[in-house]
């Protein structure tokens, strides 16, 4: 195979969601593995709530540490819909995008680790005054 290993045309045999861990577990029709936080998903949502409709519009999403999955949905034949217990459910993760998420999960969470610092937050929850 030429190029990237994650091509859009893989299609998932298998979802499973690790509790315990909050992690999702996507086995692929090509024998890969993906696995991505439930914190990850949930601050790179795909929705217009988070990515904006421009990248200069991306919100930074704090406080989600803990945060779990309560529901996920099929949308089709190409998605999924997550629902994460802070009750936000408004992003489709299309196959494709599952894929990107999990070859550059790294440098997202680096850039996303680096945005909190620069604006003062924190992945930790705020406490109730």
């Amino acid at each position: 195979m030429t190029g990237n290993a994650f091509t859009p045309s893989h299609l998932p045999v298998e979802i499973n969601y690790l509790k315990d861990d909050r992690i999702l577990e996507i086995i692929w029709d090509d024998d890969q593995t993906t696995r991505l936080s439930a914190e990850l998903l949930r601050v790179e949502s795909p929705s217009a709530e988070v990515q904006g409709h421009h990248p200069s519009e991306k919100r930074i999403i704090s406080g989600r540490k803990h945060v779990g999955i309560i529901d996920i949905e099929p949308v089709g034949q190409y998605a999924i819909k997550i629902t994460f217990d802070d009750l936000h459910d408004s992003g489709i993760y299309s196959w494709h995008y599952l894929r990107e998420l999990h070859e550059n999960q790294d440098r997202l969470w680096q850039a996303y680790e680096q945005a909190l610092k620069e604006r003062g937050l924190s992945r930790e929850p705020r406490k109730p005054a």
